[in-house]
């Protein structure tokens, strides 16, 4: 049932979670032509937005050179996709490193170094008239050529369902122009935008949670930001609750993630608190191993693996001890060891995992190992 990758332990039931949409959406969509000079005053006047903290520019000089080239050749320009949202702004939904070159050309600066941005001087790749120029350096007609090119944009929006833009996950999901799969978290940092997600970011670089998750460096595909939606998601009274016997993760972290009432002021600031206050409890009263495993042959020996659902039934667990006025330093290493070691929690960490008798069994047997509780 297990899938190793990286320093993760991948459980294969949460990984294969393909679920079905069942929502039916009326779009609306058209072809829009906007010239580069509209699409960057758009994006300077903040009508036109890139999903907030999106994947980062990630085109070499040569390959934005060569776009350049083609603007100034005249050559055809592959269609952006843009939506248009709620606040009648235009989301960027593919299109993104094309425009960020003409951006930044214009402008005068690169990106990737913050350097002049002259274009590539490459005989194979780039013609002679503007190899190694910046825009100021090329003619008033060439520069014109720019500034006027057009490219053709289809634009959708969603009218119903009215709340939110569930419609948007579905289109990141399904349209890939980057070669390169999605990842749920990748998805949802374009989609649902906010102070929520701001706020994962936030948290993600806090140095307790850096330790405990094994890696100082931010995971690349965004999988620790999941981790901490997931803990927030599941330390709720709703889940504990919640009507039907299994859960699609992917689906309840989608909702969560765009619940407009989690993007309030009040929200945020109890989210932050309490994530500081139990990733630190847990830090000082288990160490680096807390969210680690014991090797299945030998239950004396720790895996030194992120378990997922021994995060989220450690951390919900020392959650609602702090709130019942527990001193949860008087926990220690061996009463985690001893859970660890417990057949049913080993069942419920690694069988049926997003079923919510599993999910609040591991949970009710970490408050009781753990805090008496």
């Amino acid at each position: 049932m297990i899938e190793e990758e990286n320093n993760i332990e991948n459980l294969t039931e949460e990984i294969n979670d393909d679920y079905v949409n069942d929502d039916l959406y009326n779009i609306n969509s058209w072809g829009a032509d906007y010239s580069f000079r509209e699409l960057i005053s758009m994006y300077d006047d903040g009508d036109l937005e890139k999903p907030e903290l999106q994947r980062k520019y990630v085109w070499g000089k040569p390959e934005a050179s060569r776009f350049i080239d083609s603007v100034l050749l005249g050559l055809p320009i592959p269609s952006i996709f843009l939506a248009k949202t709620h606040d009648n702004k235009m989301l960027i939904i593919d299109g993104y490193q094309r425009l960020m070159t003409i951006y930044d050309y214009m402008r005068g600066i690169w990106s990737g170094d913050n350097k002049i941005f002259r274009l590539s001087n490459i005989p194979e790749k780039i013609n002679n008239r503007w190899r190694n120029k910046a825009f100021t350096e090329l003619s008033d007609t060439e520069q014109r050529k720019i500034k006027t090119t057009t490219i053709h944009a289809i634009i959708f929006e969603q009218k119903s369902p009215i709340d939110g833009d569930t419609s948007l996950y579905q289109i990141f999901e399904r349209i890939n122009t980057s070669g390169r799969t999605l990842m749920p978290q990748e998805i949802r940092n374009c989609v649902y935008q906010g102070k929520f997600n701001s706020l994962l970011f936030e948290l993600n670089i806090n140095l307790q949670w850096r330790h405990l998750f094994g890696s100082e460096l931010e995971d690349p595909r965004m999988r620790d930001l999941e981790f901490i939606l997931r803990y927030f998601s599941l330390n709720t009274d709703f889940i504990r609750n919640y009507p039907k016997s299994n859960i699609s993760l992917k689906k309840y972290l989608n909702e969560f993630m765009g619940s407009k009432i989690n993007n309030t002021d009040d929200a945020i600031s109890h989210f932050r608190n309490d994530f500081s206050q139990t990733i630190n409890s847990v830090y000082n009263t288990f160490g680096d191993n807390a969210f680690y495993n014991v090797q299945s042959t030998d239950l004396t020996t720790i895996r030194k693996r992120f378990y997922p659902t021994i995060f989220d039934a450690i951390m919900i667990s020392t959650s609602i001890a702090i709130k019942q006025g527990v001193d949860v330093s008087t926990s220690s290493e061996k009463r985690r060891l001893n859970l660890l070691k417990d057949i049913n929690f080993r069942k419920y960490i690694s069988e049926g995992t997003m079923q919510t008798e599993h999910i609040n069994g591991r949970i009710n047997l970490a408050l009781n190992y753990l805090y008496d509780l």
